[in-house]
């Protein structure tokens, strides 16, 4: 009966401290990520996945706020849209190897960029518009099997580019406006 006891009372200890939320690293590296401006989300309430997003701080958000990035769990989809990231930026994202979705849109992004995010093999949406990227960046994507979106206007993306991606990734759909 002791033991009993015993198990109960680690198991409402652990189911407490999950309501709680995040403890140590990962709290810390989500406050500096809200105290740079950024916003941290459950996807929803009883889903552990987050979702940071960056995209209002405009200008604002730069590469070394990106820093805390891999110090949080269970982040699905992050909004970089219209911000001053750069390249170099990214390597905080390469980390994230359960992200869904990235939006990278209207940055400073180039194919050297892409580099980093190569092995993030779980993408299934990728949003590139506005950015300086060619066809030698996507060739960067090919490995990127449950890729189902990518977006490319106002890049410099050729039709040739497009098709040979479309060879590789079969399954994608590429929107290069209009």
């Amino acid at each position: 009966m002791k033991l009993l006891a015993s198990a109960l009372a680690s198991f409402q200890a652990a189911k407490s401290q999950e309501k709680a939320g995040p403890s140590g690293a990962e709290a810390q590296a989500i406050a500096q990520i809200e105290k740079a401006g950024g916003s941290v989300r459950q996807i929803a309430q009883n889903d552990e996945h987050r979702e940071v997003d960056f995209h209002l701080q405009g200008t604002s958000c730069t590469d070394q706020q990106l820093a805390p990035l891999p110090k949080i769990k269970n982040i699905v989809s992050l909004n970089l849209a219209k911000t001053s990231i750069t390249d170099a930026g990214l390597v905080y994202v390469k980390p994230l190897s359960g992200l869904l979705q990235l939006h990278l849109e209207q940055t400073k992004i180039t194919d050297k960029g892409l580099e980093q995010i190569k092995d993030l093999v779980t993408l299934t949406y990728l949003n590139l518009y506005g950015d300086a990227v060619t066809d030698a960046g996507l060739e960067q994507l090919t490995g990127l099997k449950n890729l189902r979106n990518l977006f490319v206007w106002q890049t410099k993306v050729t039709d040739e580019g497009i098709k040979k991606l479309k060879q590789a990734l079969p399954s994608v759909d590429i929107n290069k406006g209009w």
